[in-house]
């Protein structure tokens, strides 16, 4: 079965109806949710997830209640959870600054580093070009839905 990590952006995309890419990130959830791929998803994205459903502009607010609702049904009762240790977060670090990168592109590499920890196959997001640059995405499949 393949390995899947879901970006925040297509779990959130899959998640939200009013989305603009909502009907892409869909058919994905969907999948993972009917066991016909293993769906993968970092520690951070959790935090990622809850952070972007409670401030998104939809009416009505997603409370903190239905947010904890959204990621329990969606991801927790579905999906393995990638997470990295301090020693992989001090490696990632060092890995963006030697490549030259800075600001929130470390959090796409957390992402990165989070997939091949846990074998995925593919990363899949909406921002398929951002982690397209980083050298740990280079034993990925990037697929944008």
């Amino acid at each position: 079965m393949t390995r899947v990590l879901f970006d925040t952006s297509v779990i959130v995309a899959g998640i939200i109806r009013p989305h603009p890419s909502h009907t892409r990130a869909l058919p994905w959830l969907k999948k993972a949710i009917a066991g016909e791929i293993s769906m993968i998803v970092s520690s951070h994205t959790l935090a990622e997830v809850y952070a972007v459903l409670t401030t998104l502009p939809v009416s009505p607010r997603i409370t903190p209640d239905a947010a904890w609702t959204m990621i329990h049904e969606n991801i927790l009762s579905k999906a393995e959870i990638a997470a990295l240790s301090a020693s992989d977060y001090k490696t990632v670090i060092r890995n963006t600054k030697e490549g030259g990168f800075s600001g929130g592109i470390i959090y796409d590499a957390l992402i990165c580093s989070s997939a091949t920890k846990a074998h995925a196959e593919v990363l899949l997001t909406l921002n398929g070009s951002v982690f397209k640059r980083l050298p740990a995405a280079d034993n990925l499949k990037v697929i944008e839905p």
